[in-house]
């Protein structure tokens, strides 16, 4: 026997593989099909010719198995080198000796599969396929051939045009392994396996009936019920996907089950629900860091910021490279009001990602919410330069994130009252075409009115509609606008001509209920009110049908009504800002259930921390409970976001008077009178206007017996 180093074996490959075929001749003694078996009592070989007579290669002669099993050997000492080093000669060299294999032994099974899965394992797909298909025409039940055809054409899919799969491969592959099943037909995998495939050519019927069986073969299968559960998902049957998992005996579950439990709530919108699933998920892998994200995620999403930030922090200790956990950490303390912290939390997350877009988009979001507007119209600025192509083409991906950036910089320059900056930014956002113009035009009209420039705004609603005829939120926004500058009949004329006894009705209703109650004609409004509850379906519809009729109720004083149907708002979406803060500041102002009002305004300051109403109701709130520094504090910074709301320079006045600032007081409702001066009436309850100035009345009567006059700037008649 040489004792020679390895490389003398690559020299001479003829003597060392002898060799080693002697050595493995206890290996050859167990292979299967036509080449030995072991004689257990003699020790013996006995070729399987000697039970079982072997094909014939020429009339007369019989298979030489041991020449045959010399030829295999080398073939895979070959196979063994190509695979040790790369090189293809081997490969071919392994071929070559199979074939010889198989000149000894043309009836071998084995010899044959073994020859099909070479080609296929060294890139000789063709070859493989030929092989294989040879030996199917000889035995049409040959498993093993199918399974290599099938598991060629499988892994030929991605082989179609861009990545898709190809139709003829996908095709071949459901054949083949169709016959699989048939030929092992109690296997679970080879079941699977044929239901992805059928999934995958979008045949849900023979993918369900493929699962449906392997389901019956092993009712506890985990990759059965996960199969089963996508094919659902992707039929937009999210219900009955879950049906299936939460089915699995609770044995049977595992980490991978409860994560897409979890998945699968989340598309429900159920946070609670996919949040239990999630916490299954991370009991069963508490190192799962993919669970962990997606329940802090939905910890998230369901406003629960306390565990959401202990859950990001988790992560962030964990992976401490995670950018993204540091920007969560950063937003969930953004929305409770620490800003500093946040800021220093967000600059973790850019030394790890630079160039992130939502990075720098929260960093402006944190500048505007700490006053610094300039700073945070730079960073704006920025992102609109940078999203901005030149062609002026986009990706809807590219529209939604470019629209989001103007959108959030023409807000900034409104806050420092710079009306055109504004307007020109929503007019870029317009040029994204679609959905984009009429958000464009409505923003635009509101900063108009915001500015009290009402003749504008209604300029921009006839503009909207010129441009857009068959545009029905132009349309509306035009008779709403109408409506309000005085022009009454023309604006419930031209809502009315868009009625045509459609679905789409209920938008028009829904405007109109608007437009008369802001005009105070309640049973109009009302009658508009019931006509769009009849064309309500869906839950948002309901929602909104509740926030109208509390809206009425509380313009008409009619607080308890009003109370219901808000709170039957929150039944339907708790999280609503709208409603928490209507309803919030509703029982505030007349000193009704103050705790459980500020703890609405508070959520809802939550969800939108940068609106300034929102703030003006939190302040209100804490002013009602006595807290006046913080009243004082967001008072202020929501007088600082919108500078011509009326309401809020009242309500500050009323802090500054209460806390023995008279001449600030009187200063802050001579602006609320100003701003009442420039407001249309649609916007204004009489009685307000009465009751600050009956406070600028009293102000200056106690200021005059001070000796402490108003300044002549600020002393306006």
């Amino acid at each position: 026997m040489s004792s020679k180093p390895h490389s003398s074996i690559i020299a001479r490959p003829e003597t060392s593989l002898l060799t080693a075929a002697t050595l493995a001749l206890a290996a050859f003694l167990a292979v299967p099909a036509s080449f030995a078996q072991t004689n257990s009592q003699t020790g013996s070989a006995k070729t399987v010719q000697e039970k079982t007579p072997a094909a014939q290669p020429t009339a007369g002669q019989q298979p030489d198995l041991a020449q045959s099993y010399y030829h295999y050997m080398l073939a895979h000492e070959y196979e063994e080198l190509a695979t040790t080093s790369g090189r293809p000669e081997y490969a071919t060299r392994a071929i070559e000796e199979y074939k010889l294999a198989l000149n000894d032994d043309p009836s071998s099974k084995y010899l044959n599969s073994g020859l099909a899965e070479l080609y296929f394992r060294t890139g000789h797909v063709r070859d493989s396929i030929l092989a294989a298909q040879e030996q199917i025409k000889k035995d049409p039940n040959n498993l093993e051939a199918h399974k290599l055809l099938g598991n060629i054409y499988l892994r030929s899919l991605g082989d179609g045009q861009q990545g898709s799969p190809s139709d003829e491969m996908l095709k071949l592959a459901i054949g083949e392994y169709s016959k699989i099943v048939s030929l092992e037909p109690n296997n679970v995998e080879d079941r699977l396996l044929l239901g992805q495939l059928y999934s995958f050519a979008h045949d849900s019927a023979h993918a369900e009936e493929q699962f449906a069986a392997a389901k019956k073969i092993d009712p506890g299968s985990e990759d059965t019920a996960l199969n089963m559960a996508r094919l659902y998902t992707e039929q937009g049957d999210a219900k009955r996907a879950i049906q299936v998992l939460n089915d699995l005996p609770e044995e049977d579950k595992t980490g991978k089950t409860e994560f897409i439990l979890g998945s699968t709530y989340d598309r429900l919108k159920d946070p609670k629900r996919a949040i239990e699933a999630y916490r299954k998920s991370l009991d069963l892998e508490p190192d799962n860091l993919d669970a962990e994200r997606a329940l802090a995620k939905a910890l998230l999403n369901d406003n629960q910021l306390t565990p959401a930030l202990q859950a990001y922090q988790d992560i962030a200790s964990g992976d401490p490279s995670d950018p993204d956990a540091y920007l969560r950490i950063s937003e969930i303390e953004r929305r409770q009001g620490n800003y500093e912290e946040a800021l220093t939390t967000l600059k973790k997350a850019k030394s790890l990602a630079s160039d992130s877009l939502e990075i720098s988009f929260n960093e402006g979001l944190l500048d505007d919410a700490l006053g610094r507007y300039d700073d945070a119209a730079q960073i704006f600025e920025k992102l609109v330069a940078d999203s901005e192509h030149t062609s002026g083409q986009y990706s809807d991906s590219e529209k939604s994130n470019r629209s989001l950036f103007l959108e959030r910089l023409a807000i900034i320059y409104g806050e420092q009252n710079n009306t055109d900056k504004a307007i020109a930014t929503y007019q870029k956002m317009a040029e994204l075409g679609g959905e984009y113009v009429d958000h464009a035009y409505e923003a635009e009209v509101d900063t108009y009115r915001q500015a009290h420039d009402y003749d504008k705004a209604t300029q921009v609603a006839r503009e909207a509609v010129a441009k857009q005829p068959k545009s029905r939120a132009a349309k509306l926004m035009l008779a709403a606008q109408l409506a309000d500058n005085g022009h009454v009949d023309e604006g419930v004329a031209m809502a009315k001509s868009l009625l045509n006894k459609t679905p789409a009705d209920l938008e028009v209703y829904r405007q109109l209920a608007n437009v008369y109650t802001r005009l105070r004609r309640w049973k109009e409004a009302s009658e508009a009110i019931d006509q769009a509850d009849q064309l309500s379906s869906g839950a948002d519809d309901k929602l909104y049908i509740h926030f109208l009729r509390g809206t009425l109720f509380e313009r008409q004083k009619l607080f308890t009504d009003a109370e219901n149907e808000f709170r039957a708002a929150l039944a339907i979406d708790p999280k609503n800002t709208m409603t928490l803060n209507y309803l919030g500041y509703m029982l505030a102002d007349h000193d009704m259930k103050l705790d459980e009002a500020l703890a609405m305004i508070q959520k809802a300051v939550e969800l939108d921390p940068q609106n300034y109403a929102y703030l003006d109701s939190l302040g209100w709130a804490y002013f009602k409970l006595g807290k006046y520094n913080l009243a004082e504090e967001d008072l202020r910074k929501a007088v600082e976001r919108n500078s011509t709301d009326a309401t809020v320079h009242d309500h500050l006045g009323e802090l500054y008077e209460k806390t023995g600032r008279l001449k600030l007081a009187a200063s802050q409702w001579e602006e609320s009178l100003n701003e009442y001066g420039h407001t249309v009436a649609a916007d204004i309850d009489p009685g307000d206007v009465t009751k600050v100035q009956k406070r600028l009345d009293s102000a200056r009567v106690r200021l005059a017996k001070e000796g402490s006059p108003l300044s002549p700037a600020a002393a306006k008649p």
